[in-house]
């Protein structure tokens, strides 16, 4: 239809809504042979060949939002170049209209046209300012669309359902891992800005079908249909390619939690809920950060909200205690020497197994304060032989990562030494080695000098590699049980074994093999030159008080 068949009216109208008020800018930007149009506005000159790059190099983009605008641009030019379905891409951005003025929020918006083959070759771009009434309305919006006013982010959703019956609907959380450190090294000014960012790029890789919003503090949520778990996965990443990795400078890595919403009759909390369990369930995870839900991840989060609970007050109440897994001589078959670990008594539940609390107080942080507590029990322990005549043994301790990366803990150690009187030797420290080994070994070193003797734990477990028998330094490697039972198997394995503890041995490390659970293993390693084990074959972990009555080397059962 020609414009001449309007009427009179509607063509002024048709005019004025490219003149507009003088601020409004409508450029028609052919892509493929760079060549623009301006209808009208002043923000850009006549003769660009790309008006977004104009942007991109001026001043006009306010400097904060110089990060989104780049985003931005370059999912355009990602558009333009792959053929992609996206026909059309928006974002607010604050511009400055004209020189002199002030930064103002403006809506930029890009209408991708075809040529025959499919291909985007043209686009008409739009900027327009937002009056002020049209901010406030915004920000009324984003306070009703977080999670403490969800109903308009909920309508979004139910909509979003309403319309792909016929498909999958996925709940995505996300968070920015380590966040509160980001906060607490940069500056809260420069977290909120982060937190901006990564908004602002929702804005742009999102679609009006996927509705988004900040729920709180870190926390996002996208919904969006599906058709396969690859899609998902597929999406996921091309999140994190287009945020990039880096802010400024500063590293950052998301942690995804997926829920599917199979029963739609739920309200759309309960998914959002279902993905906060997802999300948790893989946080500390280094080789994956996409977690989907599932019935068992709620049954985990009520047992560990169960230990948070009630940590604190087990402390308080010494319901932690020490047991002591002996470490026995082979050849002789006589305590040499002990593993302090941690159980724990409830008063109500009895005796809680360390694989329920050991990873979620080493997810929360609560792992140094119990630490430090096994650590003074091995030294009043120490400490009360000693005064009742017996002959000590070494008892060893475990240090954790989380105790290496923000405490003294060469001091923390020498104060227990002091605190107690007892001999440096007595008191072991034995630490997980691992692929970031560099931290590890200083502390290591430091301990050395002091006086104390290391322990690697877990050779053999997958961190660690004979690479690292030339330049580490521990005084003793602990083989992983894992490590024995499969490597016992075969008698290329058991060549590995002999081979490893030669080697060990001959650069001046003492061995000793954890999880022993037979004769045959405990005759073929003191065949090879380990002559100490710990396992089940020997001792499980037991109290203090039966430990003490083992000391007695006549009554082993293990003696020569």
């Amino acid at each position: 239809m020609s414009i001449n068949n309007f009427s009179d009216r509607d063509r002024r109208l048709f005019i004025e809504t490219f003149t507009g008020d003088g601020e409004t800018v409508h450029i028609f930007w052919n892509c493929l042979e760079k060549r623009t149009v301006r209808l009208c506005g002043r923000l850009i000159p006549d003769g660009v060949e790309d008006p977004l790059e104009y942007l991109r190099c001026s001043e006009l983009v306010e400097p904060s939002a110089r990060p989104s605008f780049d985003l931005f641009c370059n999912k355009v030019n990602s558009e333009i170049n792959q053929w992609a379905s996206d026909k059309r891409l928006a974002i607010d951005i604050p511009l400055r209209l004209r020189e002199g003025i002030a930064y103002t929020l403006c809506h930029v918006s890009i209408l991708f046209g075809c040529g025959d083959d499919g291909r985007f070759t043209s686009a008409h771009i739009n900027i327009t300012p937002y009056s002020e009434k049209e901010i406030s309305e915004r920000e009324i919006i984003d306070i009703f669309t977080s999670e403490k006013a969800p109903k308009i982010f909920s309508q979004r959703i139910t909509r979003l359902m309403d319309k792909n019956r016929d498909r999958n609907i996925a709940f995505i959380q996300f968070d920015v891992d380590r966040f509160k450190l980001i906060n607490d090294t940069y500056g809260v000014e420069m977290g909120d800005e982060l937190l901006k960012y990564i908004k602002d790029s929702l804005t742009v890789i999102c679609t009006d079908e996927q509705p988004f919003t900040r729920l709180t503090a870190d926390v996002f949520m996208i919904v969006t249909a599906f058709d396969t778990e690859n899609e998902i996965v597929g999406f996921i990443r091309s999140i994190e390619s287009t945020m990039g990795k880096k802010y400024k400078g500063i590293e950052y890595r998301l942690t995804f939690g997926v829920a599917i919403a199979e029963d739609r009759k739920l309200h759309s909390r309960c998914h959002g809920d279902n993905a906060t369990l997802a999300r948790k369930s893989v946080k500390g995870n280094a080789l994956n950060n996409i977690g989907f839900y599932n019935g068992s991840l709620k049954k985990a989060l009520y047992r560990q909200n169960d230990i948070e609970e009630d940590m604190a007050d087990a402390m308080l109440n010494n319901e932690f205690v020490m047991y002591l897994q002996p470490k026995y001589s082979i050849s002789t078959g006589r305590i040499i020497g002990a593993e302090a670990l941690a159980r724990w008594m409830h008063p109500k539940k009895g005796l809680i197994p360390p694989s329920d609390f050991v990873p979620v107080f080493e997810k929360n942080g609560f792992i140094v304060k119990l630490d430090q507590l096994m650590w003074e029990k091995a030294c009043v322990k120490i400490r009360s032989w000693i005064d009742s005549g017996i002959t000590p043994v070494p008892i060893s301790v475990n240090i954790s990562r989380e105790y290496l990366n923000f405490f003294d803990v060469v001091g923390k150690f020498r104060e227990l030494i002091d605190k107690y009187n007892i001999p440096i030797h007595l008191l072991e420290a034995e630490i997980t080695e691992s692929v970031d080994a560099a931290e590890t070994a200083d502390v290591v070193r430091q301990m050395k000098k002091c006086g104390f003797t290391m322990l690697m734990d877990d050779f053999g477990s997958g961190f660690s590699s004979l690479n690292m028998l030339k330049t580490t330094p521990f005084d003793v490697l602990k083989i992983d049980r894992g490590f024995l039972s499969e490597f016992m198997e075969s008698e290329r394995g058991r060549k590995i074994i002999a081979h490893t503890i030669s080697m060990s041995r001959d650069i001046g490390l003492d061995i000793i093999a954890e999880g022993v659970e037979t004769v045959d293993q405990a005759e073929f390693l003191q065949s090879c030159g380990c002559d100490t084990a710990q396992g089940f074959y020997y001792s499980k972990p037991i109290p203090e008080e039966e430990f003490d009555k083992r000391l007695n080397p006549e009554k082993s059962p293990f003696s020569k």
